[in-house]
């Protein structure tokens, strides 16, 4: 096992992981931005090196400094977590070319899974289905548009290497085409340095589900049941709950053992995430595969009693794997929220500043509630990065428990000094298509931002 990891992240992730690497009898050595420097959250660090300026750009993406940190402080292997380097396939190399470990996957199949297209042809070779689109990437848009034609209208056109909606353009007709593709390519080119596309077609009214995996270097892959994460804005997601009220018993475990069997084929080793689309015929088509921890592995690790984190660790240390697919259950649902500090009754424009009271509801409702964060009252909101403020994560042994243990757990908490997504969640959880699970993600269920029920009980 490995005496120190260097967490190779910020905030909230930073700080879940130096819990696992102390689980395991690891030191954790944190990074720090000029921003961050000084912040509470360091001090779960056994130690912290200050790696660079206030943005992103000239600290925790600067996979030089990074290495270096932990190189000096005589770590022997970097966790990513989430974000910033965590899906780059070269800083991965550049680690594993220096003698540090790498907590993922191999940077070979990384690279793979970084692009929608390599990765899409390799998980149809793996026997999953994908959403018919361009075979291939697109090389102008007059090849769109007879593509679009083939394929049938809508369709989407999304970026080679992109994510979080940059780079996406829904196209209803050729006049839409004709007008998003320019634009599409030239903001792929601007987010990720790569302006290839590729078009899909549109299916509307989609769910969004995916499969937790975990595959040891000794060639074994077991599935850790879905999550449904179909409760989104702008493709980011926003709640997220396992298991899918959308999946019955069978066709969980089918989707499981075949995204299980992909994910060796492909020689996958440590945690990922593949995710699919739902059709309302009841096809379920691969989406794409994150080759790292994802924001919402608590809600997994609530229903199997399994920590994620420390199986990252433990398969990074070159431990088998220790747990056969028959010896995963899942038992009860488990919901988590993302509390962020944005205004949902105002475009979710980002809300920082200083968190005057922070107070999160623990002890409420039927349930188990979990609290995953980083900050405490009296800390700083900064301007320069994801404005995730806690994740709030709720277990019952049925989903209505699950539920309204997250209704009182968010009724029950204080946040002043920062606007927050709150009055957002408690409208979804109150809605009749939230409670009924029947939701997709064309819209989100329950929310008008005019008529917000929480925000009208508050004003009264």
């Amino acid at each position: 096992m490995f005496h120190k990891v260097l967490i190779a992240n910020r905030g909230e992730v930073a700080v879940r992981i130096a819990r696992a690497c102390r689980s395991l009898g690891i030191s954790p050595v944190g990074i720090s931005s000029e921003a961050d420097y000084g912040a509470p959250w360091l001090e779960r660090m056994d130690e912290v090196v200050m790696i660079g300026g206030f943005a992103p750009s000239e600290s925790y993406l600067r996979g030089e400094l990074v290495l270096q940190a932990a190189l000096q402080t005589r770590c022997t292997a970097i966790h990513p977590g989430w974000g910033f380097l965590a899906e780059d396939p070269r800083f991965a190399a550049l680690c594993e070319q220096h003698g540090v470990t790498w907590i993922g996957p191999s940077p070979a199949v990384m690279a793979q899974m970084a692009l929608k297209t390599p990765a899409k042809r390799a998980m149809l070779k793996a026997g999953l289905q994908g959403i018919p689109g361009s075979d291939g990437l697109l090389t102008d848009v007059d090849e769109a548009c007879k593509c679009a034609e083939e394929v049938g209208y809508p369709i989407i056109v999304k970026a080679d290497a992109g994510g979080g909606g940059r780079g996406m353009r829904l196209c209803r007709n050729e006049a839409d085409l004709l007008e998003a593709f320019p634009s599409a390519r030239a903001e792929a080119k601007s987010a990720f340095g790569n302006g290839a596309l590729y078009l899909e077609r549109y299916l509307e009214g989609g769910r969004h589900i995916e499969v937790q995996i975990l595959a040891d270097k000794f060639g074994k892959a077991i599935h850790l049941g879905e999550r449904e994460c179909s409760v989104q804005r702008s493709h980011q997601k926003l709640i997220e709950e396992s298991p899918s009220p959308a999946l019955t018993m069978e066709e969980r475990q089918r989707l499981g053992r075949s995204a299980a069997r992909a994910a060796a084929a492909i020689g996958y080793v440590g945690a990922g995430t593949i995710e699919f689309l739902l059709e309302d015929s009841g096809r379920l088509c691969f989406i794409e595969m994150n080759t790292r921890l994802q924001v919402e592995h608590p809600v997994t690790e609530a229903v199997t009693g399994i920590d994620i984190v420390q199986k990252q660790i433990e398969i990074a240390a070159n431990q088998h794997l220790g747990i056969e697919q028959v010896e995963v259950t899942s038992k009860g649902a488990s919901i988590e929220c993302r509390i962020n500090a944005e205004d949902p009754h105002d475009g979710f424009k980002p809300s920082p500043g200083v968190l005057e009271r922070f107070e999160l509801g623990l002890d409420a409702g039927p349930g188990l509630v979990r609290i995953d964060t980083h900050m405490q009252a009296g800390d700083e909101v900064s301007p320069y990065y994801d404005s995730l403020l806690a994740k709030i994560i709720t277990f019952g042994k049925t989903r209505e428990d699950a539920i309204e243990t997250m209704l009182a757990s968010l009724r029950t908490t204080v946040i002043e000094g920062v606007k927050t997504t709150i009055p957002l969640h408690i409208d979804v959880l109150n809605s009749k298509e939230f409670r009924k699970g029947e939701y997709d993600t064309s819209k989100i269920p329950g929310w008008n931002p005019d008529g917000s029920v929480a925000a009208q009980l508050k004003e009264n």
